[in-house]
This record gives structure tokens, sequence and C-alpha cells, in this order.
């Protein structure tokens, strides 16, 4: 399985061999440093393979991390993955953009913008009431949240009413890589790609 971890930069668009125009995202991927192997055998019981990404000091590390890194570098961010395979990877070695190719179809993982304390029109996509016949300032409420015939006079689990909206791990399948840039360790994937600028993604292969 193809993995990467990345920053993501801004949307462009990108023209293709026949001239049409595709609208993508500009993402710098990589390098990821492997950190860690797991298999099958070991006490783990499971294929991983762990990386990190960003630099960071370990002194600024706790002890804990700093010492599993201990002779290979300090990172931001470590993330662990699920391979049937280990063989031929090595702790220590990096990996880059190169691994994909144009046309590959991949996932991408991210947090999603924070959007604040939302209404229901908003965050749920609720029409609000009527516009007519004496309503006055019912355009973006609610509605009825329960009653005594609905669920006994409470108000049921899961009712979707007004609050925080946004800042949740979203993941977005079908995009396809568009263009790869290895020396600036750059790529484009098609699309739009949950986050702001800035944000950290995880890219995977299908």
């Amino acid at each position: 399985m193809k993995y990467i971890l990345g920053k993501k930069e801004n949307m462009t668009q990108i023209f293709d061999e026949a001239g049409v125009v595709h609208s993508g995202t500009l993402i710098t991927a990589g390098p990821v440093t492997v950190t860690q192997i797991k298999t099958v055998d070991t006490k783990d019981g499971y294929g991983a393979v762990q990386v990190g990404f960003g630099k960071k000091d370990l002194k600024k590390m706790n002890k804990a991390m700093a010492g599993h890194l201990k002779g290979i570098s300090g990172f931001s961010v470590i993330r662990e993955y699920r391979v049937d395979d280990v063989s031929g990877i090595e702790k220590g070695t990096e990996q880059t953009v190169s691994q994909f190719v144009v046309g590959d179809v991949v996932r991408i993982s991210a947090t999603s913008k924070g959007k604040g304390f939302q209404g229901v029109v908003k965050r749920h996509g609720f029409h609000g009431g009527p516009r007519s016949h004496g309503q006055k300032h019912s355009e973006r409420e609610p509605g009825s949240i329960g009653g005594g015939g609905r669920a006994g006079g409470r108000v049921i689990k899961g009712m979707r009413m007004a609050g925080r909206m946004g800042g949740d791990r979203v993941t977005v399948k079908n995009l396809r890589v568009l263009a790869i840039d290895a020396e600036s360790n750059q790529m484009i994937i098609s699309g739009a790609v949950p986050g702001r600028r800035g944000s950290l993604v995880e890219i995977r292969g299908v």
C-alpha cells in the first residue's frame, strides 16, 4: 500500500493532454522517515510501518518518544499504516512522493475547517419555517424537538440541533493524482481536499 503525509497548500487548475482543465489541490508531500516496523512474528502481532513527518528537536519531545526515535531524528507527526508485506522496508529510510504515479487513485484524510457554533440550517441543511401565514421570526428555527407523542415528552438521543460545526476528521475517497514533482516534493490531487492551508493530510493508495 502506498502512503505519505503532507501539507495542504492551495487549489489550482491543470490541463491534461487533451486540453481539458481539471481543478486540483497542491500538496507538499513528504518525505517521511520510517521510525518503526511491526510484523506478525513480533509481540505486536500485525504488520505495519510507522513513519514520521515534520522535523522537531528531540530535546522538545517527551522522554518516551525521544527514546523511541533515538538515532533517527525528531518528528512533529507520527503515523502508522497497516501493510501486509514489510519486506524491503528498513528503519530510518525515507519515502518520497515518487512512489505515486500520475493516475493513481487515492483517499485523503484531514481535519476539516472549524466553523464555530452554527444553527441547524447551516449545520444540518434544515429548510427552516414557512415564510407566510403570520410567521415572523422562524425562518431559521429548528422546529419541534420532541413531545408527548414522539418520545414520551423527552428529547431523543441524536437529535439534530445547533452546535459546534467542523473540526472533524474527514476522508475523501476516489481522488486521482494529476501531477507529481519529485524534486520539490509536491503533487496535485484532483478536486478539493478537507482542511485549511497548512493542514496535515494523509494520502493513502487504494
